[in-house]
């Protein structure tokens, strides 16, 4: 068994394997050490939805290592696996050479990573001090150096917060922080314990629209998206903060099929992908999730894995797609394949464009409402978790499933 990407997900599923008396379990990890972006986050707040207990991120990830070592998994740092040579054999490039690995099943978990300036289009001069929150972490924790003297931050969720938190930690002035959207998407006392008690102001409904300097940033245009008035900020520092996209390159090369909502690949409730033995799970499948349920899925993961190397079958079996509408954007997993039923204490995942209060999902098949879920409080880029009850009510010649909001029920475009 062959798991690419040493995070979260990647070792609680070898982990969970071993404990499922999976013999060899191999881990591909291409950093210098296993445990994922945790690494490099150095506060609390990791450890609660898997291990019910909270610790800081280089803790976190400590554990996940130990745990997936003292199960009996193999952890091959420094090596990348760079192409497919087979359905379920890798070529891996590391510093001992390049060779091939071949597994009987192989589980995807490469993690996502946040969009840089250079996919975000933002125009204007190319100086030095353009970050993303992985670079700013590395650069104060790794470097133990201050990124500059004031900062910037593009985004306003739950990972943009984490960045205004490790520079003004280390001496960094945060001048503002920038959202397209009319408000913050974080809860709000780690929206005013990492930026709120500091003043730091929050520029809604704007964007950056161009940046300046010539060795280093001196300054940012900020224009607001309503009125159209534009603002400048002197500053030496950027951070692009959250917009992920999947580290999805691996799985693209395999030929999977890709979900357009997610940019991940199509996986089921058991995440089998459209490759015979090939599995997926945590944040490879969608943007970032907290570590933590990246984890709980490559722990649930395994349970598909080990049917599949027990009896080589799952793969015969029909799928029914998965899709949304607006304002909904994607989920995940976004596949049926039947029979089976998603485990009822492992939900499905959802995300919104907009915020809204007391809404109620549905799922439907056909002209049948499969389930129906009202939520207080749906806000983007935070997930909604669905049960999975529902599943056992699909059919396999019923078409596709659309899950939808009440309110705009055929509004938007399915994905």
């Amino acid at each position: 068994m062959v798991i690419v990407g040493g995070g979260p997900a990647g070792l609680a599923a070898a982990a969970e394997l071993r404990r499922r008396q999976v013999g060899r379990v191999l881990v591909l990890e291409r950093e210098g050490e296993p445990g994922g972006i945790p690494r490099d986050c150095h506060h609390a707040g990791f450890g609660w939805p898997d291990l019910k207990r909270m610790m800081s991120g280089p803790a976190y990830a400590r554990g996940c290592a130990a745990r997936a070592r003292a199960a009996g998994a193999e952890i091959w740092t420094e090596s990348s696996a760079t192409r497919w040579r087979g359905a379920r054999t890798l070529q891996v490039t590391s510093p001992h050479g390049l060779f091939d690995v071949s597994g009987r099943a192989v589980l995807l978990a490469t993690g996502c990573r946040e969009r840089p300036r250079a996919a975000r289009l933002v125009p204007g001069t190319r100086p030095a001090g353009v970050l993303t929150t992985g670079a700013l972490q590395r650069i104060v924790h790794g470097a133990r150096e201050r990124a500059g003297r004031r900062a910037v931050v593009v985004g306003a969720e739950h990972v943009s917060y984490s960045a205004v938190h490790t520079l003004t930690a280390s001496g960094t002035e945060v001048a503002a922080m920038i959202t397209d959207l009319p408000r913050h998407q974080t809860y709000g006392p780690l929206a005013w314990l990492a930026a709120g008690r500091h003043g730091i102001p929050l520029l809604a409904q704007s964007e950056l629209t161009r940046i300046s300097g010539k060795g280093r940033v001196d300054g940012v245009e900020v224009t607001h998206r309503t009125t159209g008035a534009t603002q400048s900020i002197a500053c030496d520092t950027v951070v692009f903060t959250g917009d992920w996209i999947p580290d999805h390159e691996l799985a693209r090369a395999g030929g999977l099929a890709m979900d357009p909502g997610t940019r991940g690949p199509r996986v089921d409730a058991s995440y089998r992908t459209s490759g015979p033995g090939v599995f997926a799970a945590g944040n490879l499948l969608h943007g970032a999730e907290t570590a933590g349920i990246a984890a709980l899925e490559g722990r649930a993961s395994a349970a598909g894995i080990a049917r599949f190397l027990a009896d080589g079958a799952g793969w015969g079996a029909p799928v029914v797609p998965l899709s949304v509408t607006r304002p909904l954007v994607w989920i995940s997993p976004n596949a049926l394949g039947l029979p089976e039923a998603a485990p009822v204490d492992h939900p499905f995942v959802l995300r919104v464009a907009e915020f809204l209060r007391d809404e109620t999902v549905d799922v439907r098949q056909g002209a049948r409402i499969l389930h129906r879920e009202r939520f207080r409080a749906l806000v983007p880029n935070r997930s909604i978790r669905l049960r999975g009850g529902w599943t056992r009510a699909v059919v396999a010649d019923g078409g596709p499933v659309l899950i939808s909001t009440a309110s705009r029920p055929r509004e938007g475009e399915a994905r």
